[in-house]
């Protein structure tokens, strides 16, 4: 089995109990960071790669985006992105695409240029740098000039709030690979459920150097202390801030 068919049975099998993980502090502040990430999206069309539930999609769409396309190779995520729109009695908001977002999407649908770029998590699922390559090549490709990325990478596997389950989520049996390391990671929900995950040097170091090749500028890490939840309680988050276990990124592609 392939590493992304490997990715499509988990998440099928935890596409209707993901959405409960929303209530965890760490999904709170993701959701908080992205939010300020998208910023004004009023009349925008966005790409979602790696969408799954199509939890951000729906926050572009209430920050005013136009569309938002999801990609996702879960099926039974899509099916539960789009039960959440019907419930919504939303029509004509998001599209709904199964692919491989580590391969050529030429086969889709798609617009050719899109206002905003997502990819939220999905450089976790790519174990070596090819893959991270490939994936950041359909970002570079949909996003048009003067478009904004941004994404969700891993930061700090081995720091302390990685491994406390403080936060709702926490990360075990950290391996080291040839790119990078290995992982699993824990949603302390009820029923608990994980999924494994692969995160290569390049990414979670911080390092610019796949989003400069994919032509972005003035790339940054959305602070934490502009979210509600650190504002409203920053000694709860003492330990998260000293060594972040994720970060949202958002850059601009250059104009040329």
């Amino acid at each position: 089995m392939s590493t992304a068919e490997q990715v499509s049975e988990v998440y099928n099998k935890s596409a209707q109990s993901y959405n409960d993980a929303s209530v965890l502090p760490a999904v709170l502040l993701e959701s908080q960071l992205i939010k300020l990430a998208i910023g004004d999206a009023v009349d925008l069309v966005v790409l979602d790669i790696g969408g799954g539930s199509g939890i951000h999609a729906r926050e572009a769409v209430e920050a005013g985006a136009r569309r938002v396309d999801i990609v996702d190779l879960s099926p039974e995520m899509l099916k539960v992105a789009e039960g959440m729109e019907k419930s919504l009695d939303r029509k004509g908001c998001m599209r709904f695409f199964e692919a491989d977002v580590a391969k050529p999407m030429d086969h889709l649908p798609l617009d050719a240029e899109y206002d905003i770029v997502m990819a939220n998590w999905v450089f976790d699922h790519a174990g070596d740098v090819d893959t991270l390559k490939a994936m950041w090549a359909n970002i570079s490709k949909y996003l048009k000039p003067g478009g904004r990325f941004l994404g969700i990478r891993r930061a700090d596997l081995l720091g302390p709030a990685a491994s406390t389950d403080k936060y709702g989520l926490s990360l075990k049996n950290v391996k080291p690979t040839p790119d990078g390391f290995a992982y699993t990671c824990q949603f302390h929900v009820t029923p608990a459920w994980e999924f494994d995950g692969k995160t290569v040097e390049v990414s979670y170091s911080g390092s610019l150097e796949m989003h400069e090749k994919s032509g972005l500028r003035d790339t940054e890490v959305i602070p934490y202390e502009d979210t509600k939840a650190v504002k409203s309680d920053p000694g709860y988050w003492e330990l998260w801030l000293q060594r972040p276990v994720f970060a949202v990124v958002r850059g601009t592609k250059k104009i040329v």
